[in-house]
């Protein structure tokens, strides 16, 4: 399944990764694909901010492109925040441990395409593409019924659509 929308500002992409923070759960990922500087990083740093709130930790997230992981502990799970862009190997995606983070944890990885077979089934699949300064075109794609309620909510919220 596929829903696309246009995030219009800065304001926009926040209000998007609070909602896909109030949404996710251990055992869900999201892949964030787009070329650099398409706010794949803005959009993980919101959400991750957005659910440390939940427990009142403020955390600086910065991008993990060179640590290529951060992990984030909140109540009852992890936040996994992963760059794959620097990654040489998909071996080192199992000496990290985020084959078994997919089963345990929420999971926001950029550059999904590194993950080869290791990629989730049941991610929601969130490609996001400039389209000037401000705005973003964002393309949702899912499998897995468990997202068809938060992309209700994204309708509902009234991104507009493509």
């Amino acid at each position: 399944m596929q829903h696309s929308f246009v995030l219009s500002s800065m304001q926009d992409t926040t209000r998007f990764g609070q909602l896909l923070a109030e949404n996710v759960v251990a055992g869900d990922t999201i892949l964030l694909s787009g070329e650099v500087g398409a706010g794949k990083t803005a959009l993980a740093r919101t959400c991750i901010q957005a659910r440390l709130a939940e427990i009142g930790a403020i955390e600086d997230v910065p991008s993990p492109t060179f640590t290529l992981v951060q992990v984030y502990e909140l109540t009852n799970t992890q936040i996994w925040h992963a760059d794959l862009y620097r990654l040489t190997s998909v071996d080192e995606l199992y000496e990290l441990g985020l084959d078994q983070a997919f089963e345990e944890d929420i999971c926001l990885i950029e550059w999904p395409d590194r993950l080869g077979a290791l990629r989730p089934e049941g991610a929601l699949s969130v490609q996001i593409d400039t389209i000037d300064d401000d705005q973003r075109r964002v393309l949702l794609e899912w499998s897995d019924r468990k997202w068809d309620s938060t992309i209700a909510l994204i309708e509902y919220l009234n991104f507009p659509s493509e």
